[in-house]
């Protein structure tokens, strides 16, 4: 094992630099969002051979650590952070390849659910979806108005034909009849005349004020399927328009796969629930911001716990869950409350990501703790924490769901962005006329960025410059997707 001092070193130059480019907040352009965050990092001096001075390391540190919910009283993202950072060189992950890790994950063999209607939204249909019956199931109107039969003028009866009314009598040639939209239309019907295309006369005659093309305006029966046609493949999402073809199509309930259950174990003893911080307490910001963005990932949370730092409550609380995912918050380095790593060993867990060379999040981890159950390890500061759960549980997630992998895009940066030396950056963004623009306020402590942002961009070590195109990673409320029902 190297050398605890060797950890240390590398932990300093590594924080000064991203201390540096959080806390710049000059000469980027104004982002248009009425937010007052500004968009481009501005020029940033390269630390010190060492680091910068001792002040100013001692500084970065103290900022972060009273900022976040880091277990420990210490930032997850400076110093303790900093072993696993020195300890990542080589021994993290690539952060792609992270993510393909995660998305490996092998699906829980749960049988699908029937599912009533109005509680499938964003689950995924565990079977093909056939038409139950024709759509229409009869010739119907597509508009208010008179359906005619043969040429006219045509002699208007005197009761008119209303939608979910059984089959009205047939016309005869040169007769009409009143008509509403989704109407059942009679026999022998040549067309509809839209209400605005024909008037009446004093002998209530109508008299058509356009052209009449046989079958206008008229639903055929089955124009859009027939009963037994094929409409919607395994593995469709079920969104808002998916639940309203199958109710069309004669469906109560769809087959689907059940939501991965997730559970949240929050730890550190410094964390306050309420109030403002004090005596070297700070306020949690992860338990009240997990759990919805966890929902929002296609998870059902089954529990929040508060466990402090207790390493018996924490194996305990592994060894009692039976949740398809824990997320755990803080404790992911080597410091001395940092008691995730000892707990995963103590319990015969698999380690499958120890560290990813990313920047902020490098000491999140993945694990199999039991045959269906998965463990991401969240670092404790809150932007390091949104890394995780889109470099980790976002795709692990998205597999346990049976969902496919969605199409990856890329836009423009519209302003330099400055990298890491060697690993990817997630920077919050907000798109404007399909650019990315740059938020302030990035570093692994804040969330007034990403409280902001529509994405977050993926920065190549090294940075970014304008004009350059960046993969995108949107939030999963900000494109108007079914992620942002959070019930």
């Amino acid at each position: 094992m190297t050398a605890p001092g060797q950890y240390e070193e590398v932990d300093l130059d590594d924080l000064d630099v991203e201390e540096a480019l959080a806390l710049a907040k000059e000469g980027g352009a104004q982002v248009p969002d009425g937010s007052g965050a500004t968009g481009g990092s501005p020029a940033v001096p390269p630390p010190s051979p060492r680091g910068g001075s001792r002040d100013s390391r001692e500084q970065g540190q103290h900022t972060a650590g009273t900022a976040s919910g880091a277990t420990g009283g210490t930032a997850a993202g400076t110093s303790r952070a900093g072993t696993a950072a020195g300890h990542g060189h080589h021994k993290a992950t690539l952060w792609p390849e992270a993510r393909a890790l995660a998305g490996r994950a092998p699906r829980r063999p749960d049988a699908p659910v029937s599912v009533s209607l109005d509680a499938a939204l964003g689950l995924v249909l565990a079977a093909p979806l056939a038409a139950l019956t024709d759509l229409p199931s009869f010739d119907t109107s597509a508009m208010d108005g008179w359906a005619v039969a043969g040429p006219g003028p045509w002699a208007v009866r005197a009761e008119g034909i209303l939608a979910g009314h059984a089959e009205p009598e047939p016309l005869t040639d040169g007769e009409a009849v009143r008509i509403a939209t989704g109407a059942r239309i009679p026999q022998d019907v040549t067309a509809v005349i839209r209400s605005e295309h024909g008037r009446t006369d004093e002998k209530e005659r109508l008299h058509a004020t356009r052209e009449v093309v046989p079958g206008q305006d008229i639903r055929p029966r089955g124009q859009e399927c027939r009963s037994g046609d094929p409409l919607l493949q395994r593995g469709t999402v079920v969104t808002p328009a998916v639940l309203g073809l199958a109710a069309a199509a004669g469906y109560d309930t769809v087959s689907a796969l059940p939501r991965p259950r997730a559970e949240v174990l929050v730890l550190g003893d410094e964390l306050l629930t309420e109030g403002l911080p004090h005596d070297g307490l700070i306020r949690d910001a992860l338990g009240p911001m997990l759990p919805s963005w966890l929902r929002a990932l296609g998870a059902d949370v089954i529990a929040v716990r508060r466990l402090g730092d207790d390493a018996d409550a924490l194996r305990k609380a592994l060894k009692n869950s039976d949740a398809d995912l824990v997320v755990t918050t803080g404790g992911t380095a080597a410091g001395p409350v940092d008691h995730v790593h000892p707990t995963l060993r103590r319990i015969g867990a698999e380690l499958l990501v120890d560290g990813v060379k990313v920047r902020p999040g490098h000491p999140m981890l993945l694990a199999r703790t039991k045959e269906n159950q998965h463990l991401v390890g969240l670092p404790g500061n809150p932007l390091a924490a949104v890394s995780g759960l889109l470099t980790l549980a976002e795709p692990l997630l998205r597999t346990l769901a049976g969902r496919a992998a969605p199409e990856t895009y890329t836009l423009p940066l519209k302003e330099t962005v400055h990298g890491h030396p060697y690993d990817t950056r997630l920077i919050p963004v907000v798109l404007r006329e399909d650019r990315a623009v740059p938020l302030h306020y990035n570093g692994p402590a804040m969330l007034r960025g990403i409280a902001v942002a529509d994405a977050l961009a993926v920065v190549p070590p090294g940075g970014a410059r304008p004009g350059q195109e960046l993969e995108i990673l949107d939030l999963p409320w900000a494109t108007a997707g079914i992620g942002v029902c959070f019930t």
